[in-house]
Order: structure tokens, then C-alpha cells, then sequence
């Protein structure tokens, strides 16, 4: 199948358990909780998002025929040594990331990880799975290895998702116009209730993708 990419490009990831480790991001185009059009974001599912991900004109972004093609431009971006780590997100990743893309960036020795709202059963072969709940949305991932929680949202607590079964669980402010109050919200809720842990976004810190 064809594969829609809005950007591909090497950086540190900046939010959640793999924060400041090296990464090529792999970012799908479309998102079934959003349009993506600014015109649609009053009357979105998810009205917060930060992100561009519509179309495929972003820098290393295009149209790719095949997995094999996309896994190998994606190798091609790992400017370090070793194995390279890859971070699917969107958009949503799992309306195109599928068995065959994570076969091939498997063979090119690529570590995947995924960033996912998790309204969408993932395919097999996964290293890591991050899940970030969105509010009326219908969560159907409810196992893996990090929980992200953007906090706060109506209608989506963390005791909603505090026994599901994942590894790690992260509060990430908000980043609007209260942001200053919602990381006073989410520092005040990690430190009554540890099993949460602050991700703050280090890419905006810095300045970087």
C-alpha cells in the first residue's frame, strides 16, 4: 500500500520515558480524531492538537509506493551509531502504520515505537507503544508500555486510566494559554499520586523538531 508522510527527520525526542534520547520521526499524514483544518478544530474530538499533519509537503514528507521505500529513506536519516529508533506518530500512525512498514523498518534494524490517541488496535511486532487518551474518544489500546496523559481534560481523569496495564504513566500539561496553571496542576497531581510521573515537552524547550 501506499504510505501518506507528512515529515521524516532526526531529533530528541522531548516528551514522555524516552525523553532526550535520539530519534527519527516518522510523522503519518490524517487523523481520525481531527481534520486537521482550523475550521474544523471548534467541533474536533481532540480540538488541542500541536502538530501539522495534513498533507505530505513537510520537510522529508511525500508519497511512498511501498514499505520498503519508506523504511529505507527512514533508515537513512539515523545520523548516529547503532540500531536506529524510530517514532511513528501523526496524526495518527495507525491508520497506515501496518505488519509490512514494521517488517521492513524491522530489516533496515530499526527499533519502532509508536504514539498513538488509541482508538485503534495496533499490528503485532511493536517495540514500544505510547498511548495518549483523548477525551470522548473510545480508548481500545488498554496495555503497553507508556500511557501519556495531556492534562488536564474534561471527561478525562487520570483515575480513569490508572489500572490499565502499562508500564510507565506520564501527566503532560496542556500547552495553551493556561499552560502556566496546568503545569502547576500536573506537578500538584504527581506529587499526591506517584504512579504518575511529569513529561514535560523538552523539543519546545529547546527549541527543536
Amino acid at each position: 500500500m501506499p504510505y501518506s508522510i507528512k515529515e521524516t527527520f532526526y531529533s530528541l525526542q522531548g516528551e514522555g520515558f524516552h525523553s532526550g534520547r535520539p530519534a527519527v520521526f516518522l510523522r503519518f499524514s490524517g487523523c481520525n480524531l481531527w481534520t486537521g483544518r482550523e475550521t474544523d478544530r471548534g467541533s474536533a474530538v481532540c480540538s488541542f492538537c500541536d502538530t501539522e499533519f495534513v498533507g505530505t509537503n513537510g520537510a522529508g514528507g511525500g508519497k511512498f509506493s511501498s514499505a520498503n521505500e519508506l523504511a529505507i529513506h527512514v533508515r537513512k536519516l539515523w545520523r548516529a551509531n547503532g540500531d536506529p529508533f524510530v517514532v511513528c506518530t501523526g496524526g495518527e500512525p495507525l491508520l497506515q502504520l501496518d505488519p509490512n512498514l514494521i517488517a521492513a523498518l524491522h530489516e533496515q534494524g530499526c527499533e519502532i515505537a509508536v504514539e498513538t490517541n488509541g482508538t485503534i488496535l495496533p499490528p503485532p511486532d511493536l517495540d514500544w507503544i505510547c498511548v495518549s487518551p483523548k477525551a470522548g474518544s473510545k480508548l481500545v489500546i488498554r496495555a503497553g508500555d507508556e500511557l501519556k496523559l495531556v492534562y488536564p481534560q474534561m471527561d478525562a481523569p487520570p483515575e480513569r486510566f490508572e489500572n490499565l496495564d502499562f508500564q510507565h504513566f506520564f501527566l503532560q500539561p496542556m500547552d495553551c494559554e493556561q499552560f502556566e496553571d496546568n503545569t502547576h496542576a500536573s506537578l500538584q497531581y504527581c506529587l499526591e499520586n506517584p504512579q504518575w510521573k511529569l513529561s514535560l515537552q523538552l523539543h519546545k524547550q529547546l527549541g527543536i523538531p
